[in-house]
């Protein structure tokens, strides 16, 4: 097996899981307007997205770990090429929804699994540096996919995004049939770990928390942040998606620097460094929202110090996560998953009941999620050194 290869097979499959959700968002109005659809309807090609993914996600982890990590990705990406065939050739608007759903539920085996490939090929030191480079390959493709579906929709209307993710997982398909190795032998010799399991290992569960936990100020940030910025501190349409591109932009450019230089600092030092960024973070964040700032550029450039202090155990710690038992990576993948996913929709529907227009209730939600996330960080690097499970 060709390393380099598979290398960029993954980069482009996680271009694709980053493109995949945003990049048609751009083309609402002409959906809204090609079906005769209420805003409720629009959105709602979003949320059958998102359950299709949950639904697959906790499913994708059993059997990658059954049965391997191949199988399992080329039914997902088969899957996503199919719905989008569907979404692209749509005549009626249920059709639309059935695709999105396929593609939903297809993009979950890459997103999960896609990284577990760079774990089978390198040792943990170079996991690390590979999952820097692809968290920023990653969000530079969220940051940029609304700006390319916008100029899609405008010269190729609503199915130019649709012919786009089709072509780009067809490539990416064909790539994992001849690219991605077989490891059903190595899943089979080894003694099975079910979620039961996953779920009683102390260590874990501790970083699976916290990594559940740190992904929720993002998402209830950017749910939020549309009506905060544009319908109560006056941004306009065409300069909002720079704030929040800004976030996006932030995490990939220190995703990839600290990558190139992961191996020139002390991981104990380099941890501290970040929960001490987070501290900083959550005492600013706590002054904004005491004196309820007006200022969505001082918000920004507050939430982003988050931001960056998420890169460092991100890096460093994910890698030990998906290790610690070696043959439940699938699994543990789709918890950590499963875990982003159920806390960050239960904390935007709360952020979402508070908001009153005021960026306080939403600062007050952001602070104890940050808290939390300090605290679970510190806990479960405390257990790990403890069990001496890291560093070594």
């Amino acid at each position: 097996m060709n390393r380099a290869v598979l290398l960029i097979t993954v980069i482009l499959m996680d271009f694709l899981v980053g493109m995949e959700f945003d990049l048609f968002v751009p083309s609402f109005p002409e959906i809204q307007s090609h079906f005769q659809l209420s805003p409720f309807w629009v959105e709602s090609t979003l949320s059958v997205n998102f359950i299709g993914f949950c639904l697959s996600l906790l499913l994708v982890g059993d059997m990658a770990d059954r049965f391997g990590k191949r199988p399992v990705i080329l039914c997902g990406l088969a899957t996503f090429v199919f719905g989008s065939i569907l979404c692209l050739c749509a005549p009626y608007f249920f059709c639309l929804l059935v695709g999105r759903f396929l593609q939903g539920a297809g993009i979950a085996a890459p997103s999960i699994l896609s990284f577990l490939l760079i774990g089978d090929a390198f040792e943990l030191k170079k996991q690390q540096f590979y999952l820097a480079m692809l968290n920023g390959i990653m969000n530079i493709a969220i940051a940029c996919a609304p700006v390319i579906g916008s100029y899609i929709t405008l010269y190729f209307h609503w199915q130019g995004n649709f012919i786009v993710l089709l072509l780009m997982s067809l490539i990416v398909l064909t790539l994992c049939i001849f690219i991605v190795p077989a490891d059903e032998e190595a899943v089979t010799q080894q003694e099975p770990v079910g979620y039961l399991g996953i779920l009683q290992a102390k260590p874990l569960m501790l970083l699976v928390i916290h990594f559940a936990i740190m992904f929720v100020p993002w998402w209830i940030f950017v749910g939020i942040s549309p009506l905060l910025y544009m319908e109560d501190l006056g941004v306009s349409l065409s300069h909002y998606g720079y704030y929040t591109g800004a976030l996006a932009l932030a995490f990939a450019i220190g995703s990839i620097s600290y990558g190139f230089v992961i191996d020139k600092f002390d991981q104990k030092k380099m941890l501290s460094a970040s929960n001490a960024i987070l501290v900083l973070s959550l005492v600013l964040l706590g002054y904004i929202t005491l004196i309820d700032c007006p200022d969505p550029l001082f918000i920004t450039l507050t939430f982003l110090l988050f931001i960056v202090g998420q890169v460092i155990p991100i890096t460093i710690l994910f890698p030990y996560t998906l290790n610690l038992i070696p043959q439940a990576r699938g699994r543990t993948a789709a918890i950590i998953q499963a875990g982003r996913l159920i806390l960050s929709s239960l904390g935007l529907q709360i952020a979402g009941h508070y908001y009153n227009g005021s960026f306080q209730q939403v600062g007050t939600i952001l602070l104890i999620c940050i808290l939390l996330a300090i605290v679970t960080l510190h806990i479960a690097i405390k257990s790990l050194n403890k069990e001496k499970c890291i560093y070594e």
